[in-house]
């Protein structure tokens, strides 16, 4: 059993007799009322994102799910196709699962895809991928007496912000959970 506090971003649990991931979590306290505990959780089966409220003392039913690595080999309409590389078996993952993570997949890359029921429901998003900058604008000179950031976007269609010595065509990583500039890639 879980508790509702120790849930956080990307945890697993059942609810409602589904499988769920948390998207986002905040433990709030009133002044003089009780504690809550804020999530917005994302149904692995339908792929509805709902917003719940729980007490800090409410427990939930960990999920097993099975991990099996796959590669991605590519999107096509609304389906991600997937193939195991040992039997060369294909699957197709609904994309409306997924939300806004299959920005991130990347062509060729092994993913372990989440299988509950022996039907597959989502796949695990590295915490960090290294994508490559396609648009940003050029930096100024002179514009880095304090720590300036501009617009980029990068592979997949992301945009994000990035430091003013990152220049286009370099290749960079990125947080996944909240799509921040991590560092150059090597």
């Amino acid at each position: 059993m879980i508790q509702a506090t120790d849930l956080r971003v990307n945890t697993l649990f059942e609810y409602n007799d589904e499988p769920c991931r948390v998207l986002s979590y905040k433990h709030t306290h009133m002044a003089r009322g009780s504690a809550d505990v804020r999530l917005k959780i994302r149904g692995l089966v339908t792929g509805n994102v709902i917003p719940l409220t729980f007490a800090p003392s409410d427990r939930f039913e960990e999920v097993s799910l099975v991990k099996k690595p796959m590669q991605f080999l590519y999107k096509e309409d609304e389906a991600l196709n997937f193939m195991d590389p040992q039997t060369f078996e294909q699957i197709e993952i609904e994309a409306s699962q997924m939300g806004d993570e299959i920005a991130f997949l990347q062509d060729g890359e092994t993913y372990n895809v989440l299988y509950w029921d022996e039907k597959p429901l989502s796949i695990e998003i590295p915490p960090k991928v290294v994508v490559e900058i396609l648009e940003c604008d050029p930096g100024v000179k002179g514009n880095s007496a304090a720590n300036m950031y501009k617009d980029a976007t990068v592979t997949g269609g992301i945009k994000i912000r990035v430091p003013l010595f990152i220049k286009q065509g370099e290749k960079i990583r990125v947080s996944t959970e909240d799509r921040a500039y991590v560092e150059r890639a090597k």
